[in-house]
């Protein structure tokens, strides 16, 4: 029985896994064949696994090794696919043999993998045996075959690249490279700034000398397309500044710039004296034996660094509020360890012990116990995972022990602030369980349940995986009936995971809609901030707006946009923006209801992303009273013209002449036959 579970639970891991490589949309160019083949190979596997999971065949033991080696090559061809769509154009063309010796490696992982299944002992019909028999053969066919690279791209990149600082580069060999890579535009620069950095920190070479070469050849191609594009906004990637989606660069604010690198942190992170750093920055400062603190100079008490949620999600609406992609934190390599003594560890021992007893009272006490040390400091939350917490309070989650319950979902929410504690939580399957004590716990519990959920989803993954596994109809559930706080945990968590695309629908589904126009328009609700950031993300979305539409929203908004917060009424601005750019009606509805004087008012006063949403929507108006009128000034002519033709059939023809006796009766012309029916018509009219 233990091995027919975990095969299926392998089988569904590789069937997540496969859906996640679907959503991957592109490539880069130099890779994008080779990358799109492996892609729609893994893709075509899904058939098998499903199977797999829906057949009565127990999977024996054999089978979960074949499996389990089978997911290892999937997981490492999904970090090579994920590699070729977010990663450094210039680095994967100068890197690319390395590139393409990766790819041969995994493929032959792969039809390794593949080809040691049995398709006997799995149950696997003739039909889907042929199918991946085909697939295998694809793969080894793969094996060994590389196609030849664009030289004269790479090139012309090596010699930017090998080039002196203050040598003239060729513009040919510029234009070329522009047009070869795709990099014409401010957003497609500052992507490939951002993923360049992140690649060549992975590179075994020293990164500092590749980032500065690479980072210069990539500082010749901006200036080169800037001189080309007079018009394109600069400077690129001033200190303090971003690329927003409306190929506009965005000044960051003061409070989200790292005082040490002065750009966006990724992974804020607080130090003993409350100033709060860039993750990576301060580790490195303290690495080079630095004992204080570098803005303010005084000592460090301790040398434990305390994640900034809170910064880290105003940092996530602010990049949705502004178009931009917020940037991908790094998978740590290293994990922190614990400073805890021998006696702090030999009472979390016996309070493991205790959470194993069958007795109910002992398991409640060492929840409850482990749930205070949890919270209490970072060497704690270190220790108890060390020593196997985790996967214990996980199996607590489904306790009919209420008290129980609610023990452990509190304490996983203090252990997963520790960073290296989400991922150890998410693997030890705590999510189903957390969702389920999101349904069915007490109203404390199902409060810490979304607070749980809003800390694991700050890793970008896991808001894929917690979506996945039905997390949003409760949180929406939540946020309707919870109390104050438990709406507050509810709204925080949605907002986090609605950052992910693919979270927005099912938001929209679960009707978070109605319910946030219900909270926005409580008297004294207290939800009126939260409630409008939330649908400023769904805007985004098509669901959203349709969803936000039949809601009749277009009153709220306006009212907001006239009389609420400068905060409020930025949110309020952006959602009427996304709804005009899909239905000119409501840009006149919002004018009937009087917008227009709110808007010139928040042009002139409101905060940066209030103003420039407010001149987007003034623009709307402008643009479409002006067609308004051409299309009245072109149809006047016409209908005058009409009008005249019309008055011309009144006036009565002359008689014709009189006929000979001996002459027939003439017919009438065309023109007399046609009279009465414009007579008619001018008349009906």
């Amino acid at each position: 029985m233990e091995d027919d579970d975990a095969g299926r639970a392998l089988v569904k891991e590789m069937i997540e896994l496969v859906s996640k490589i679907a959503e991957i949309s592109d490539y880069r160019s130099s890779v994008k064949k080779q990358y799109s083949n492996l892609a729609r190979r893994l893709k075509l596997l899904t058939p098998m696994f499903e199977e797999i999971r829906d057949s009565k065949q127990k999977v024996n033991r054999v089978s979960v090794v074949q499996l389990s080696k089978l997911k290892e090559a999937m997981l490492l061809a999904f970090e090579l696919l994920r590699f070729g769509s977010q990663g450094s154009k210039i680095y994967m063309v100068l890197e690319r043999e390395q590139i393409m010796n990766r790819l041969q490696e995994v493929t032959a992982q792969l039809e390794s993998a593949l080809s040691e299944i049995s398709f006997e002992q799995l149950d696997i019909s003739d039909e889907i045996q042929e199918q991946v028999e085909l697939v295998l053969a694809q793969f080894r066919r793969a094996k060994g075959r590389i196609d030849a690279p664009n030289v004269e791209l790479y090139e012309d990149l090596a010699l930017l690249y090998n080039m002196k600082h203050d040598a003239v580069a060729d513009p040919d060999v510029l234009r070329r490279l522009v047009d070869n890579l795709q990099l014409s535009g401010i957003t497609d620069l500052t992507q490939e700034s951002l993923a360049l950095h992140e690649m060549v920190a992975t590179t075994g070479r020293d990164p500092g000398e590749s980032i500065e070469k690479m980072s210069m050849l990539l500082k010749k191609i901006k200036d080169f397309v800037q001189t080309e594009n007079p018009k394109l906004d600069s400077p690129l990637m001033e200190s303090g500044s971003v690329q927003a989606g409306t190929d506009k660069i965005q000044k960051i604010p003061e409070d989200f710039r790292c005082p040490i690198s002065l750009d966006l942190m990724v992974d804020p992170v607080i130090v003993s004296t409350g100033q709060t750093y860039e993750r990576s920055c301060i580790e490195k400062w303290l690495e080079a034996g630095h004992g204080t603190c570098p803005k303010t100079q005084q000592t460090l008490s301790s040398l434990s660094l305390t994640p900034n949620y809170v910064l880290r999600s105003l940092i996530a609406q602010w990049c949705e509020a502004n178009g931009i992609e917020p940037p991908k934190r790094s998978a740590r390599l290293s994990k922190t360890k614990s400073a805890c003594s021998p006696a702090e560890r030999s009472k979390i021992d016996t309070l493991l012990q205790k959470l194993t007893s069958v007795n109910p009272e002992n398991k409640r006490f060492a929840a409850g116990e482990i749930r205070l040390l949890a919270k209490r400091n970072a060497d704690n939350r270190v220790a108890l995972a060390e020593a196997g917490a985790i996967p214990l309070l996980v199996g607590l989650l489904s306790t009919p022990d209420s008290r129980t319950q609610e023990h452990a979902v509190t304490a996983l929410l203090n252990l997963s602030i520790c960073e290296d504690n989400k991922g150890s939580i998410v693997s030890s399957g705590a999510v189903p369980g957390i969702v389920y004590v999101l349904k069915k716990g007490s109203m404390e519990a199902r409060e810490n349940a979304a607070a749980t959920l809003f800390s694991l989803s700050v890793v970008d993954e896991n808001k894929v995986t917690i979506g996945g596994f039905g997390a949003i109809p409760p949180l929406v559930t939540l946020l309707s009936e919870g109390n104050q706080r438990g709406k507050k945990d509810a709204a925080t968590a949605l907002f986090n995971l609605c950052i992910y695309q693919g979270n927005k629908g099912k938001a929209v589904r679960a009707g978070i809609v109605p319910t946030l126009m219900k909270l926005l328009t409580e008297p004294q609700g207290g939800m009126v901030d939260e409630s409008l950031a939330i649908l400023a993300i769904l805007a985004s979305h098509s669901e959203g707006r349709a969803a936000i539409g039949s809601a009749e929203a277009l009153p709220v908004l306006v009212a907001v946009i006239a009389s609420g917060s400068p905060r409020n009424k930025e949110n309020a601005a952006a959602v009427l923006v996304h709804l005009c750019s899909a239905d000119q009606q409501y840009l006149i509805e919002a004018q009937e209801l009087g917008v227009m004087s709110s808007l010139i008012d928040l042009v002139q006063n409101g905060t940066d992303r209030g103003k420039r949403k407010a001149g987007q929507l003034l623009e709307r108006i402008k643009h479409q009273n002006l067609t308004q009128a051409l299309n009245e000034s072109q149809a006047q002519p016409l209908i005058e013209s009409q009008s005249q033709a019309r008055a011309t059939s009144l006036i009565p023809a002359p008689a014709p002449a009189p006929a000979l006796a001996s002459s027939p009766i003439p017919a009438p012309s065309q023109t007399q036959q046609s009279r009465p029916c414009l007579s008619a018509h001018f008349v009906d009219s």
